[in-house]
């Protein structure tokens, strides 16, 4: 079923890949191309966000992109101005935007902890209170925010803070579809599970050492599947919670996981 986003403003927050390949957020914003939506690609780094838009405007679809820190109200703020003046709408928040530091609770600085608290929980906050009054004026929206099984399970590495953000991302996103779901407002969570995307390979390396092949064997192995996903898994749960094929779904945590869950459970 082609064009399910047709008509549709997306604000994808984190388009920008960390590295070569592709990053769940990159592969959102082309899959929504693709799909018909006008794509307003956010990234704290530039070029990142340059390279996602040039990728959908290489394929014949229409994007935008825009330099942003989710650390900064302003910055979203002016982000979804510029999604208004660009349409006259936004329709689509897409939130793919975490970062992890590895550290059990003894090891984490505060100063640390509170570093990803601010971009993976109040980063969602702020770009929350950015949409949210065009989607209520609306009284149409829908916002997939990237949470992890990290914070529903412990998945063997010890990162305290980036587990407690993500599973405050999963109660703040069914807090706010309850909240607005009289106003037309859809949120739901995904919830990745072990994932081979340009992202993990460096914070990890201080878990797994420094050889990458060895890490991403051992993370395949991990997988009842017996491999990792990629960025398309987790960029196809967010197309179906973001089309009106979930016009139903509110408040829900997609696992996109291979069945690890269901293993740790």
């Amino acid at each position: 079923m082609a064009g399910r986003l047709t008509g549709k403003t997306a604000i994808v927050v984190g388009a920008g890949s960390s590295g070569p390949g592709w990053g769940n957020g990159k592969a959102a914003a082309v899959l929504f191309a693709r799909e018909g939506a006008s794509v307003v690609c956010v990234d704290r780094v530039a070029a990142a966000a340059i390279e996602t838009a040039e990728t959908i405007s290489d394929e014949g679809h229409q994007a935008l992109a825009i330099e942003a820190d989710v650390s900064r109200l302003d910055d979203m703020a002016r982000t979804a101005a510029a999604a208004r003046d660009w349409t006259g709408r936004i329709d689509i928040l897409h939130y793919n935007v975490g970062i992890l530091d590895v550290g059990g609770p003894a090891e984490t600085t505060v100063e640390s902890f509170q570093h990803v608290i601010d971009v993976n929980l109040t980063g969602l906050l702020r770009a929350c209170q950015a949409v949210l009054p065009t989607m209520r004026a609306q009284r149409r929206g829908a916002i997939a925010a990237v949470a992890s099984i990290a914070g529903i399970r412990y998945t063997g590495v010890p990162y305290a803070s980036y587990s407690a953000s993500k599973a405050a991302v999963i109660q703040f996103i069914r807090t706010l579809a309850v909240e607005h779901a009289p106003h037309g407002i859809r949120a739901n969570s995904i919830l990745p599970g072990l994932m081979n995307t340009p992202m993990i390979v460096e914070p990890l390396k201080k878990h797994y050492g420094p050889d990458t092949g060895a890490m991403l064997a051992e993370r395949d192995a991990q997988c009842p599947m017996g491999h990792m996903g990629d960025a398309w898994d987790v960029a196809y749960a967010a197309l179906y919670l973001v089309s009106d094929e979930a016009k139903y779904v509110t408040g829900a945590d997609l696992l996109v996981d291979g069945g690890i869950t269901a293993k740790f459970a």
